[in-house]
């Protein structure tokens, strides 16, 4: 499929999900503590996007090629699982890490967004490479704008990432994102500096980094979703949509209780 460039009624649009899907994980925030299981995270985010934003949760029964639909309607990864966590009965621990990853559909346009949060007072390696892995995806966002490349993208992140002693997952990368949830162009997380795809104005996508704490490899649970690290080290993923402009970029998933924009180092 060719990669969708938006007009402006659709990136207006898009900008009205993306605020959206921040604003879920914004809300949420305040219950993510030790004692709370994944499952209540996961009703609290439900309710919250169909009942107060009149939104609709994308994953929640999604089933791309070679998948059984996913059963619930939000992701949550903890610990050493890299991404697409499905949420349980398991019980958050003081000293844990926890990525909620949050899509929800507005008007037929997907808002996507990822965040970190501490459960309580986790480890100085873990902290260290939350903080890591949320500079890895700001300096591929930089990388973004008109004429650049995708490869931009992916070698800033790759070496920031390497340069502190972590590691890339490889296996999974950003997307494009507009009507569908899953669009042209996979945007990777690793790669060289001037080459892919040539960026345009219009074009919008996620930028996800998966970073471990130990060597790259991963495996996949009986669940057939829940991705995790093969040598139990911990992971860490940040996730915005950003729009490529005409002057450079705009990340479309900022929201008031978003962090900060790191300083440029």
């Amino acid at each position: 499929m060719a990669i969708q460039i938006k007009n402006a009624e659709e990136i207006e649009r898009m900008r009205v999900a993306g605020r959206l899907a921040g604003e879920v994980l914004d809300y949420v925030a305040k219950f993510v503590k030790p004692g709370v299981t994944t499952n209540k995270l996961d009703r609290i985010c439900h309710e919250y996007m169909l009942h107060e934003q009149g939104t609709i949760p994308a994953p929640l029964f999604y089933a791309p090629p070679g998948y059984k639909p996913y059963p619930k309607s939000i992701c949550t990864s903890v610990n050493h699982q890299v991404c697409h966590g499905v949420p349980g009965e398991r019980v958050l621990k003081d000293g844990d890490i926890l990525n909620i990853d949050i899509t929800v559909i507005k008007d037929e346009f997907h808002g996507d967004s990822s965040r970190m949060f501490y459960v309580g007072s986790p480890s100085i390696q873990a902290r260290r490479l939350c903080e890591i892995t949320y500079e890895c995806m700001w300096r591929g966002i930089r990388a973004v704008k008109p004429g650049g490349f995708l490869g931009d993208v992916g070698a800033a992140i790759q070496e920031y990432a390497e340069g502190h002693g972590f590691s890339v997952v490889r296996e999974f990368c950003g997307h494009g994102i507009g009507r569908r949830f899953h669009e042209e162009p996979q945007v990777l997380h690793y790669g060289r500096a001037g080459t892919g795809v040539r960026l345009e104005p219009g074009m919008i996508f996620t930028i996800e980094p998966m970073i471990n704490a130990g060597k790259a490899a991963i495996r996949e649970l009986g669940d057939g979703w829940t991705i995790v690290t093969k040598d139990h080290s911990l992971s860490a993923q940040w996730e915005h949509t950003v729009l490529v402009t005409d002057s450079g970029h705009e990340v479309l998933t900022l929201s008031p209780g978003a962090p900060a924009e790191p300083p440029i180092r």
